[in-house]
């Protein structure tokens, strides 16, 4: 399902939407986008597009010289990995999966939480195995600012919509998910290159004004390429992130279950930047809320909490630039969940399907189901860009 939405007027490019309902605060985001001069081709919204922070959430663009920090997001690396195990789903006892949760809740802190202990320098990305001091200060000034900390953070959860789930596959098999990012590593690169972005378009008189939250580093200039290097620093820091996790529930299981084996694992990207080859040029497309789907490429396409997953296979559709849908998508803001949902009524939805949770008040609102917008209708917009292998449905469901 595709719409294109061009009025020569407002857009210079053409508007690529798999969205069912497109909100007016995405599409007048969408135009701000279209309207820049170093824009390739076309905006693409996945079927989960939303409203975000300068760029809609579920936007895909490619840029030819130029990078957006906010097309890339706050949450660096924020992405999914999955694993599936060798457990039969008729093997896997309820009071198992309790004993389970309960573990993963004492040894994978949540939310603002952090480790007590610094992780081992061998667990961190490559550039500071050796030591912090090897850092190229003038590369990655904001990542050797924050390792410390990071180091506390690596194998944590974090807050918001970041979940870990326990579910059972139409394959047979129960499988693990993990929807985590960089942490506050990613958060202040990309909070320190945006500002730095706007000083420059205000000294280069850009018509990119801080209103649109648009503004851009030239990716060969020194700034432009220290954003690069230390947005791929965080990249990896995100993998690790949620590898590491994978790692401590993979422990916790064995504790349980003899004889348990992973027989797949994915761990993938939805908040980034990558310079690509698309319609016979080289360009930098910026993935926001939006997964890779490249011919073949296996993916995750996460529901929202009590609703199913899937594990995909890219379609390498061009006119999406090869992506698809990174979830569900919001259809409320988090305040306007918190204020419209009914605490009780959201329960029931996980109760009656027996997930094992942790909705207890009206502050777990923001994550429910109803402030998402239907998995099912998301995935039948996106049959020309990924196909489904296996259909996931939870049981056990941690947020962050």
């Amino acid at each position: 399902m595709k719409e294109v939405i061009y009025k020569q007027e407002e857009n210079k490019v053409p508007i690529k939407s798999w969205v069912t309902g497109l909100e007016d605060g995405a599409l007048k985001q969408a135009k701000n986008l279209s309207n820049l001069p170093f824009i390739f081709k076309h905006i693409a919204l996945m079927p989960d597009c939303h409203q975000g922070y300068g760029m809609p959430i579920g936007g895909v663009i490619a840029t030819k010289g130029y990078i957006i920090p906010n097309a890339v997001g706050v949450d660096i690396g924020c992405g999914m990995c999955a694993t599936k195990t060798n457990i039969r789903v008729e093997d896997f006892k309820t009071e198992t999966l309790k004993l389970i949760m309960g573990e993963i809740r004492k040894q994978i802190p949540v939310g603002f939480e952090h480790n007590k202990t610094a992780c081992d320098v061998i667990d961190m990305p490559y550039e500071t195995r050796l030591y912090k001091k090897d850092f190229n200060n003038s590369l990655t000034p904001i990542c050797a600012q924050e390792y410390d900390s990071a180091t506390y953070q690596l194998g944590t959860l974090g807050g918001g919509n970041h979940f870990i789930e326990i579910q059972k596959g139409d394959d047979g098999f129960i499988w693990i998910m993990i929807h985590s990012g960089s942490r506050n590593l990613g958060k202040k690169v990309a909070e320190y290159y945006n500002k730095k972005a706007e000083e420059l378009n205000e000294e280069w008189f850009s018509e990119v004004k801080k209103g649109k939250e648009l503004a851009f580093l030239p990716s060969d200039s020194e700034l432009g390429k220290q954003y690069l290097d230390e947005m791929e620093y965080c990249l990896r820091f995100a993998y690790l992130n949620r590898y590491k996790m994978m790692m401590t529930i993979e422990h916790i299981f064995k504790s349980f279950i003899s004889e348990f084996t992973t027989q797949q694992f994915i761990n993938i990207h939805h908040n980034y930047a990558a310079l690509e080859n698309h319609f016979g040029e080289n360009v930098w497309v910026h993935r926001k809320g939006a997964t890779s789907a490249r011919v073949g490429e296996v993916g995750i396409i996460p529901g929202s909490q009590g609703t199913s997953s899937y594990i995909v296979e890219g379609l390498g559709n061009p006119e999406s630039f090869e992506s698809c849908s990174h979830g569900a998508g919001r259809r409320m803001g988090r305040n306007e969940a918190k204020k419209n949902l009914n605490l009780e009524d959201e329960k029931k939805k996980l109760d009656d399907k027996g997930i094992v949770h942790g909705i207890r008040n009206i502050s777990d609102l923001d994550e429910a189901s109803g402030a998402y917008k239907d998995i099912n209708v998301v995935m039948d917009n996106q049959k020309d860009l990924v196909k489904i292998l296996v259909k996931l449905e939870p049981l056990g469901v941690i947020k962050g």
